[in-house]
């Protein structure tokens, strides 16, 4: 068996076949995803829920624990944990890793809309879930300082201008805002005095509720027409709310402000960020699956001109983290080594076979090898990484011992007095045989990684 035979007849085909290899990595190269780890899809899915307020056992009773029976019914569920904070809950669900994430999602989808019924009516939005990746931490940390505006005004500048723009860019997958809150209404009860004019919590809670209800007002009909009343009940600043009725005590009414102090806030007070010792809002970006990182931050840094100058005048923005530096910087002396090993594989081949010649079959060997390697990684959906650029780094050996064997075969044979075509096909031919071995050694070497159980085996996969 001579497979080398069918190459060195046809140099032209050879050549052609060798430089398409060579097009179609480079062009797949800077195509591919760019990571710090593969892009695993571990079946495990957050999910988080705020209600503003509310302390921990409230979260838990009203919040988590409807979650948590609905969530529970969903097929294939290993483990659910489940943790309460003031004002959040946090479930993390993990699946059998043998569940498809895209079907779990769907079911956890369809078990927070369930859940919704017997969550509080206070719980303005519905229910969160992502799926974990150990590759998608933040890519980009953003932070709002102003010397002008409160805390909850930048939140409210990030909320409805900055998150809406960054969602639109290709990458970008879900973003979340931290250090502040949205700007509401903060009443701080006196009980001293609820307790000289005899009224409870729940009498200053009902009638605040009362006083704020957006409800329809009816209709009047006049003369055979009708005339819908449209009003607008709800307060949105403290000044109304102070003079609001929430008792009568001896025919006095007894105000808001007689019994709290009313004054404009945000919706959670025990909310910090602080970026160069400034007090600031956070606008955290989380990647997409499988996109690049790399140039996902790029585009976030080119539309930062055009967002900071929708923003209300007195806002600076400034990039408190950028996950690409430290990835390319990673990636980059990933490939620094690898570009290492092999210059010094060609120096020894070279030290030891004493020709110029013979150096060049691995010189031309190697980068072929590895850069003709990335064709096939984009073709099944692997980044580049610092675990797939060491396996490449790795077998950068691998590749320069088939080289050497048959570059000292066929130089043994040229010795002898042997033309280069008569030579190079019988070197070949005789440890053709032994290469294939060699390498279905190695192969089988490894193959334990590629089958291991669990999430290593996931992660070791690329």
């Amino acid at each position: 068996m001579n497979i080398p035979a069918l190459f060195i007849r046809r140099p032209v085909a050879t050549t052609l076949l060798a430089v398409a290899t060579i097009l179609s990595g480079l062009l797949a190269y800077f195509h591919m995803p760019v990571a710090p780890l593969p892009n695993v899809s571990f079946p495990v899915i957050v999910v988080r829920a705020s209600m503003a307020g509310a302390s921990p056992d409230v979260m838990a009773t009203t919040v988590a624990e409807p979650l948590e029976r609905r969530l529970g019914t969903i097929a294939d569920v290993v483990e659910m944990t489940s943790t309460s904070s003031v004002g959040t809950s946090m479930i993390v669900i993990e699946f059998g890793l043998n569940r498809n994430i895209n079907g779990a999602a769907r079911d956890v989808e369809a078990a927070i809309q369930a859940a919704r019924a017997d969550l509080p009516t206070t719980l303005r939005s519905n229910p969160s879930y992502r799926e974990y990746n150990p590759a998608d931490a933040p890519v980009m940390v953003l932070a709002l300082t102003s010397d002008t505006l409160t805390k909850a005004q930048l939140y409210d500048s990030a909320d409805s201008v900055i998150q809406q723009q960054l969602s639109q860019i290709d990458g970008v997958g879900e973003i979340t805002l931290g250090g502040g809150a949205l700007p509401s209404v903060r009443v701080e009860l006196q009980p001293d005095k609820l307790n000289s004019y005899g009224i409870g919590l729940e009498d200053v809670r009902a009638a605040i509720s009362a006083a704020n209800a957006n409800s329809a007002k009816g209709h009047l009909d006049v003369a055979g027409r009708r005339y819908d009343v449209v009003s607008n009940d709800q307060i949105n600043t403290a000044a109304p709310y102070r003079d609001l009725v929430i008792a009568y005590r001896d025919g006095a009414p007894v105000l808001l402000r007689d019994v709290a102090d009313v004054e404009d806030s945000n919706e959670n007070i025990r909310n910090a960020g602080l970026y160069n010792g400034k007090s600031a809002v956070l606008v955290i970006v989380y990647p997409t699956p499988g996109s690049n990182i790399v140039n996902t931050v790029a585009q976030i840094r080119t539309v930062l001109p055009s967002i900071e100058a929708a923003l209300p005048s007195g806002v600076r923005v400034g990039v408190a983290l950028d996950h690409s530096e430290s990835v390319n910087a990673s990636v980059q002396d990933t490939e620094r080594t690898l570009f290492i090993a092999v210059l010094l594989v060609v120096g020894v081949v070279f030290v030891f076979l004493r020709s110029p010649r013979a150096t060049l079959i691995p010189a031309v060997a190697l980068p072929l090898s590895i850069v003709g390697s990335f064709g096939p990684m984009y073709l099944l959906g692997y980044s580049l990484d610092n675990l797939s650029l060491m396996a490449l780094t790795i077998s950068t050996g691998f590749v320069v011992d088939d080289a050497v064997v048959v570059l000292e075969n066929v130089t043994r044979y040229l010795e002898a007095g042997m033309g280069p075509m008569e030579a190079a096909l019988r070197g070949s031919a005789e440890v053709s045989f032994t290469v294939i071995s060699m390498s279905l050694s190695l192969i089988a070497v490894f193959l334990p990684i590629l089958l291991m159980p669990g999430i290593v085996g996931l992660l070791f996969h690329e």
